[in-house]
């Protein structure tokens, strides 16, 4: 009898949640994401994965591995599926509630307005009759498809994204890499410091309220009639040690031709140029300098520095018409229609040397482009680039699972750097919070060998710059 009382109780407090096809082909693990409430499959949904499992896209890997989650779930219950199968088995999760596979023929009456055939409406009839069975209980439908909530809601369900691949729910609290000092800054701060030089830079130690909010390879700024531009290079509690930036905005401290035309720039430039920091994140809009300043930096690095054998350029291959993967040509060759962006840019660096004269203009950009390979994604798995200057371009169109396949393949003294426009992504079901590249930005923050910087500024042209404001 408290058995039965107990469990009346539970069914009250806790949700019922019905999952969409698409959050189980995005994210396998979502089975064991809703702590102590239940999860109810469809068999819509499980027709779905079988139709999706097939082939090497990712999606297709995310739809075998859910139905292997499901698989060792319902092996493990044995022949008591009815009551539900407790998620917790897998440890690794904080799953408490229950799966609930539909095990018999649901005929809720949907709208006429509404196709029977289809699979979605299947799974909003599915909605309709667990709210008719459970009435006391919230029962949600979770969807990754906007149009599914949008019809969900309006046929009056309770209807939510799935919510547990965000890194932030909001954006605009993404770490930019940047700290502006207040104006009391050196009054609060400056009280025994202690200032030295070491391999002709300048360090600062000081101590502060400030310095517990800092993180490591954060840029500090503070304009004024002496602007203040560093680096934290130590942070604890109490106390932070600064390091003063080079100016890359003089023409003497040029990069490859190249100098920063704004603060942001030069922040990038500091942190590209740095041999200690082994990852970059650079984030913008279009036309702030993300893939020039670079490429410009790895040309020097590489090409005079020697600093790094080779530099080797990648980006996401979303096609905004049809794919052309069948046509004839090597990799390389195959990558090229992509690379637009890379060419245009060799272009800049290469005519900032006017003294070459048109012939060595010639032999530099033949030595340049044997330095730099282009390379597909797709090949990526189970290689090691050592010494390398890896770029990964448009990286906002990368899930978090494919962004650790990729900075994984880094082996010892190769730079990562990754460019992107987190408010242009083309990929299917990813969005702003859930982007690799909102999650990598997020969890390298404050490690003392990763560096980030958001660009705010267009550096393109007066035309480009008026048409990213008023268009």
């Amino acid at each position: 009898m408290a058995a039965t009382k107990q469990s009346k109780t539970k069914t009250r407090q806790t949700k019922l949640f019905v999952l969409d096809t698409n959050v189980l082909m995005h994210d396998p693990t979502s089975l064991f994401r809703f702590e102590e409430h239940d999860v109810y499959l469809p068999m819509m949904t499980l027709e779905e994965l079988d139709n999706n499992k097939k082939g090497m896209s990712e999606v297709a890997r995310n739809a075998r591995q859910a139905s292997r989650f499901l698989d060792e779930l319902v092996s493990a219950a044995g022949s008591d599926i009815e009551d539900g199968i407790a998620l917790s088995t897998r440890t690794e999760h904080d799953a408490a509630g229950h799966l609930f596979l539909q095990t018999q023929a649901i005929t809720a009456e949907l709208p006429l307005r509404l196709p029977v055939g289809k699979a979605d409406n299947q799974i909003l009839g599915v909605v309709m009759h667990l709210q008719q069975v459970y009435p006391k209980r919230e029962v949600i439908l979770v969807s990754k498809d906007i149009n599914m909530r949008i019809k969900a809601r309006a046929l009056g369900f309770a209807a939510e994204d799935y919510y547990n691949d965000k890194v932030l729910e909001d954006t605009d609290l993404l770490y930019t890499g940047m700290l502006e000092l207040p104006a009391d800054f050196w009054d609060k701060h400056g009280k025994g410091m202690e200032s030295w030089q070491e391999n002709g830079r300048t360090f600062y130690r000081l101590g502060g309220p400030l310095c517990n909010s800092m993180l490591v390879n954060q840029l500090l700024y503070q304009e004024g009639e002496k602007p203040f531009y560093a680096m934290v290079r130590q942070q604890t509690a109490k106390q932070a040690v600064l390091e003063i930036l080079k100016d890359y905005s003089h023409q003497k401290n040029n990069v490859w031709g190249i100098t920063a035309r704004n603060r942001e720039q030069n922040f990038a430039l500091n942190l590209l140029m740095n041999p200690d920091i082994d990852f970059i994140t650079l984030l913008g809009q279009a036309g702030t300098g993300k893939t020039l300043l670079t490429l410009a930096a790895s040309l020097m690095q590489t090409l005079e520095h020697k600093t790094y054998s080779e530099i080797i350029m990648t980006r996401v291959t979303v096609p905004v018409g049809e794919d052309i993967g069948f046509l004839p040509g090597t990799e390389e060759e195959k990558m090229l229609p992509w690379m637009g962006a890379l060419e245009d840019n060799l272009d800049v660096l290469n005519q900032s040397d006017q003294e070459a004269g048109e012939w060595g203009r010639a032999a530099t950009r033949d030595l340049i482009r044997s330095r730099i390979k282009v390379k597909s994604l797709n090949f990526m798995r189970g290689r090691t680039f050592i010494n390398k200057f890896l770029i990964i371009d448009e990286a906002q169109n990368l899930t978090p699972k494919q962004m650790k396949t990729l900075i994984t393949r880094a082996g010892p003294g190769t730079k990562v750097v990754c460019l992107g426009n987190i408010a242009q992504i083309d990929t299917p079901y990813l969005t702003e919070g859930s982007s690799g590249l909102t999650y990598v930005v997020d969890r390298f923050k404050g490690w003392g060998h990763s560096g980030h910087i958001t660009l705010q500024r267009g550096e393109r042209s007066r035309l480009a710059d008026y048409a990213a404001e008023v268009l």
